[in-house]
């Protein structure tokens, strides 16, 4: 598979935290095929009750 490169900025309060970010959507990135990911932003951004229950499920 290709390799892309984008240069993105992401807002957080620290460095430590915006690395932190970056290594966690580069993991979903790689583990997560393009319509999984596409739907997940959706339910994210539209869904906020779906959005809740994922966040208590995983402890967050």
């Amino acid at each position: 598979m290709k390799k892309f490169h984008y240069d993105i900025s992401i807002e957080a309060k620290t460095d430590s935290e915006a690395q932190a970010k970056m290594a966690a959507l580069t993991t979903l990135a790689s583990k997560l095929s393009q319509s999984e990911l596409t739907k997940l932003a959706h339910i994210i951004k539209h869904d906020p009750v779906k959005t809740a229950l994922a966040k208590k499920y995983l402890g967050v």
